[in-house]
C-alpha cells in the first residue's frame, strides 16, 4: 500500500512510498482504511525530534476511515463501520482511568515501541502508535471509536486530535468562566477550538494571539473579539484588562518562551493553560516567590483534559447544532502525494488544518 515514510528524526521531507505493509492485526486489532487525516503541529514536532519518536516512521494520528477487518475478541466495531482513530485509547482498567482521567491512561503508548508497518528495507513505526499518513493502519480495537454515518470522513479526522485538544481546554481544563477575559497564544487549528471553547462557555473577551496575520483574521471569525500580534500583546493586555491580566490565557504553541509570555499576561489569581506539546529539554523557569504571591493557576491539558470519548461526542452533538464550525477549519485538501506542500505550508503558518484524503 501507499504510505508517506520519513527515514530519520530531523528530515524535512517524508517519502511517498507503495511497498508499505500494515502490521500486527489479529485478536483485539483492528484493520482501518483511513480515508482522511489531518495535519497536526505534532506531527512536524516528532518529524523534528521535539517529540520522542522512533524511525523510520509514518506520521499521521489525526485520521478517520472504514473498519476493513476485526480480530477475535473485537465486538464495538464490525467491517465496514466509520471510525475515527483516537491516538489515546482508554484502557479502563489502570488508576488513571478509575480515577475518572482517562486522558492520563498510558495504555496507548506501550505499543509506540512495536512497528506498525514493514517495508522490503525493514520494520517502521507509527506516529504514537497509529501513523495515519498511510491507506491502511492496523490498531488496538480501543483505537477505533465509531462515529455515526452523518459526520464526513474530514471533520472525523479533526476530532481525532485538534479539534478535541482546543475545545477540551476551555471546556474541561479551564472550565472558562462567563463573562470572563480569555487570551489564546497560538492560533493554528488547536488554538481557534480553544477559541471556540471560550465563545462556547460565554468569555466576554478573546484575544488571539498569533504573528500571523492570515491566522489572526481566521480566529476572529471562529470567535475572538480581538486579534493581535506578539508585538501587541501588551497593548491589548493593558487595553481590556487595564494592565491588569487576562483571567484566562491559553498557551498552544508548546514553547517555554510563549509559556512565559502566557504567565505574565495572567492576571493575579487567574489561570494559565498550557495546550501545546513541547520539548523534554525546553524548560520554564518561575521564581518560588511569584508562584507563591501570585497565586496563578497552572493547568497543563493533555488532549483535551476530560474522557476522550464524551469528547467526541459532545463535539459531534455540537457540530450537529451548529454550535462550533468544524468544516471552516480544513483550509487545504490535498492527497498524499502532496504532503510535502501541505507540510511547507503548515511551516510557514498558512493553513490552519490541511486535510490529507486517501
Amino acid at each position: 500500500m501507499r504510505a508517506a515514510v520519513l527515514h530519520e528524526i530531523g528530515q524535512d521531507k517524508l517519502e511517498i512510498l507503495d511497498d508499505v505493509e500494515a502490521v500486527g492485526f489479529g485478536p483485539g486489532r483492528v484493520r482501518i482504511r483511513v480515508r482522511a487525516t489531518g495535519l497536526c503541529h505534532s506531527d512536524l514536532s516528532a518529524m523534528g525530534g521535539v517529540l520522542p519518536q522512533p524511525a523510520p516512521f509514518v506520521p499521521g494520528h489525526e485520521g478517520a476511515g472504514e473498519v476493513l477487518e476485526v480480530g477475535e475478541g473485537v465486538t464495538r466495531v464490525k467491517p465496514g463501520d466509520r471510525v475515527v482513530v483516537c491516538w489515546l485509547p482508554a484502557c479502563g482498567a489502570c488508576p488513571a482511568c478509575k480515577r475518572g482521567q482517562t486522558e492520563l491512561c498510558l495504555a496507548g503508548f506501550m505499543n509506540a515501541g512495536t512497528p506498525n508497518f514493514k517495508r522490503p528495507g525493514g520494520d517502521v513505526f507509527g506516529f504514537a502508535g497509529t501513523g495515519t499518513f498511510a491507506e491502511e493502519v492496523v490498531v488496538d480495537a480501543g483505537c477505533a471509536v465509531p462515529i455515526p454515518d452523518d459526520v464526513p470522513f474530514d471533520i472525523a479526522a479533526l476530532i481525532g486530535c485538534g479539534v478535541t485538544t482546543g475545545l477540551g481546554a476551555a471546556l474541561n481544563t479551564a472550565d472558562v468562566e462567563a463573562g470572563s477575559s480569555v487570551a489564546v497564544i497560538g492560533c493554528g487549528g488547536v488554538g481557534v477550538s480553544a477559541i471556540q471553547g471560550a465563545r462556547l462557555k460565554g468569555a466576554a473577551e478573546i484575544v488571539a494571539v498569533d504573528p500571523v496575520a492570515s491566522r489572526r483574521e481566521a480566529a476572529l471569525e471562529f470567535g475572538a473579539t480581538k486579534a493581535v500580534s506578539p508585538e501587541e500583546l501588551a497593548d491589548a493586555k493593558q487595553q481590556i484588562t487595564a494592565g491588569e491580566g487576562f483571567d484566562y490565557v491559553f498557551e498552544v504553541v508548546g514553547r517555554s518562551t510563549t509559556a512565559r509570555t502566557a504567565y505574565e499576561t495572567t492576571r493575579r489569581g487567574g489561570t494559565l493553560v498550557v495546550v501545546g506539546a513541547g520539548a523534554l529539554d525546553d524548560f520554564l523557569q518561575l521564581s518560588m516567590f511569584e508562584l507563591f504571591f501570585d497565586e496563578k493557576r497552572i493547568l497543563p491539558s493533555m488532549y483535551g483534559g476530560g474522557d476522550v470519548l464524551h469528547s467526541y461526542e459532545r463535539t459531534i452533538a455540537l457540530w450537529r447544532a451548529g454550535r462550533i464550525d468544524l468544516a471552516g477549519l480544513i483550509t487545504h485538501r490535498v492527497p498524499l502525494t502532496e504532503i510535502n506542500e501541505a507540510l511547507d505550508q503548515m511551516r510557514t503558518g498558512t493553513a490552519l488544518r490541511t486535510c490529507i484524503e486517501i
